[in-house]
């Protein structure tokens, strides 16, 4: 596998309009060498005074990644559940319908994914600047999207941080923001469904009567 050139060939712009969230995931491993890319990618982001605030850790033992995946999906059927019921309504829109789903997938076959990234930060006067990091996730989402690799964005792990920062090794003042289930995507990647520029677009002033309608 040349990994040095997976990815290169696809242009800029269409790797933003087709990288979705992927949550279902095959158990197939994946290479190091491509997690390292992708996340070469992400330290390529702007942030404030050029400090790179970001860490990555990967976790890929199946033993770690059943622990995180138990604690996961105890916190997303807490919390979740209510909503997941309202989902089943025949008057629920199919689309959300569908995010719910596969929202659930993910929670219930998170430690079949290969690879989980999580995105750690700093805090200032114990302040976390996550702003600093979410340009970091948003290139490392688009580098798997280059790449061939599914993945998407979750701050549920944060209900367990304080169990899960050290057993990270992490210490206070680098916390947790984000969690990235990485793997090879079951379906394909493709535009999402989104609202035209121009109904999203304002020049000048914004207007609540344009947006309202």
């Amino acid at each position: 596998m040349d990994v040095e050139r997976i990815g290169e060939e696809l242009p800029l712009l269409e790797g933003i309009r087709t990288t979705r969230a992927i949550r279902r995931l095959k158990p197939d491993p994946v290479p190091a060498e491509l997690i390292r890319k992708v996340c070469e990618a992400g330290t390529y982001a702007p942030s404030g005074g050029n400090r790179q605030p970001w860490k990555f850790i990967a976790v890929t033992e199946p033993e770690r990644r059943e622990w995180v995946a138990v604690r996961y999906r105890r916190v997303f059927h807490d919390y979740i559940a209510p909503a997941l019921e309202a989902a089943e309504a025949p008057d629920f829109p199919e689309r959300k319908r569908r995010n719910m789903r596969a929202a659930l997938h993910l929670a219930d076959h998170l430690h079949e994914a290969p690879v989980h990234l999580f995105v750690a930060g700093w805090k200032r006067r114990g302040v976390e600047q996550v702003q600093g990091l979410f340009p970091a996730i948003q290139n490392v989402l688009l580098a798997c999207r280059a790449v061939g690799l599914g993945a998407s964005l979750t701050t549920l792990h944060t209900s367990f941080r304080e169990e899960l920062d050290p057993w990270l090794g992490l210490p206070p003042e680098i916390p947790t923001c984000a969690l990235l289930p990485i793997g090879w995507p079951i379906g394909r990647y493709g535009t999402p469904p989104r609202a035209p520029v121009d109904e999203k677009l304002f020049w000048e002033r914004y207007d609540p009567e344009r947006d309202r309608r």
